[in-house]
C-alpha cells in the first residue's frame, strides 16, 4: 500500500475523527484539524496509541475566519510538501437566530461552503504534487429539502432560518464539487479528482449543542436513537480517500460507498456557474494577497 498523506477538517469529534482513526489504522499519514490545539493534540495522541501509527500529526484554525483559514494552509506547506487526500468535512447547523463571522458573512455558509473553497485552492499546489490527488468535499441528505436558490439572499438576510441556511449549504458544495472537476482540468490539474458524499443521518453530537428553535431541536432529538453509528458514516470518507476504485472518478456523489444521484431538482449549469462565481468572490481577496 502506498501511504497517502490525508488532512481531514473538524477531525476532533464524530465522523471526522472516526474517519481519521480508520485511515490512520491502514497506515496513512493523517493530519487531523481542530479549532482548539490541547484537544487537537489529545486526539493525536490518542489515535497515535489505538493505531499505532506514529504518522498522527494536527493543525489548528478557525475556519469561522478566512485569515485563519488561509494561516493553516501556511501552516501546513511549512510541514508537508505534498497532500495526497484532502478532505473537507467540518460543517454545522447554527442556531435559530442568523450569525455572522467578524468578515461580516453568515456562519453556515461561512463554515460550510466559503472557507472549504478557500482552503482547497489555497492547498491546489501541493495536491498538484500527488500523484493522485483527491478532494473531498462533505454534503448532507439534507440538500433534497434546499428550496430554490435566491441568488440576491445567498446569505440568508431575508427569511433565515438555520434549517434552510443548512440545507442550501450543502445543496451548493454539491454543486461547487461538480464545478471543481471540470475547473481541475481547465487548470491542467489532470492528476486531481473530486468528488462529495453524504454521510447518513449519524448518531453523533452533530446540531445538539445549539438552539435551532423548538422544532428543529425536537427532530434533532427524536431522531437520535434511530440513527446509524459514526463507524458507518465515515465509512464513505474512508472509501473515497483511500481506495483504488474511485481512482480516476470525479464530479460525483457517494452515498454508502456507492455513486447516488443527488437530488437537486434547481440545478443546471448556469445556477451551478452562479454559486461558483459568487463563492469565488467571497474568497478571492485572500487567494492573492
Amino acid at each position: 500500500m502506498t501511504t497517502k498523506y490525508i488532512l481531514i477538517t473538524g477531525a476532533t469529534d464524530g465522523i471526522g475523527k472516526v474517519a481519521a482513526k480508520a485511515m490512520a489504522k491502514q497506515g496513512h499519514a493523517v493530519i487531523i484539524h481542530g479549532r482548539n490545539q490541547n484537544k487537537a493534540q489529545k486526539v493525536c495522541e490518542e489515535i497515535k496509541a489505538e493505531t499505532g501509527n506514529d504518522k498522527v500529526d494536527n493543525i489548528t484554525g478557525d475556519l469561522f475566519s478566512f485569515d485563519e483559514v488561509k494561516r493553516m494552509a501556511e501552516d501546513f506547506k511549512q510541514k508537508y510538501d505534498r497532500l495526497d487526500v484532502l478532505v473537507n468535512n467540518a460543517g454545522a447547523i447554527f442556531s435559530k437566530e442568523r450569525e455572522l463571522t467578524k468578515e461580516g458573512l453568515e456562519k453556515t455558509m461561512a463554515l460550510n461552503v466559503f472557507s472549504p473553497l478557500l482552503l482547497t485552492e489555497l492547498l491546489l499546489d501541493v495536491l498538484a504534487k500527488s500523484p493522485s490527488g483527491r478532494i473531498i468535499n462533505t454534503s448532507s441528505g439534507t440538500h433534497k429539502i434546499a428550496k430554490k436558490p435566491d441568488f440576491n439572499n445567498l446569505q440568508f438576510e431575508n427569511n433565515y432560518s438555520s434549517s434552510r441556511a443548512y440545507a442550501s449549504s450543502k445543496l451548493y458544495t454539491i454543486w461547487i464539487t461538480r464545478h471543481w472537476s471540470a475547473e481541475l482540468k481547465r487548470r491542467g490539474l489532470k492528476n486531481i479528482t473530486a468528488n462529495v458524499l453524504h454521510p447518513g443521518a449519524v448518531a453523533t453530537r452533530f446540531g445538539q449543542d445549539n438552539d435551532k428553535g423548538f422544532i428543529n431541536n425536537m427532530v434533532f432529538k427524536l431522531a437520535l436513537p434511530f440513527m446509524s453509528t459514526p463507524e458507518k458514516g465515515a465509512a464513505t470518507t474512508v472509501y473515497l480517500a483511500t481506495s483504488q476504485e474511485v481512482e480516476n472518478v470525479t464530479g460525483k456523489f457517494f452515498g454508502n460507498m456507492k455513486e447516488e444521484k443527488a437530488q437537486d431538482k434547481y440545478y443546471s449549469i448556469e445556477n451551478e456557474i452562479k454559486i461558483w462565481d459568487y463563492c469565488q468572490k467571497v474568497i478571492s481577496p485572500y487567494l492573492n494577497n
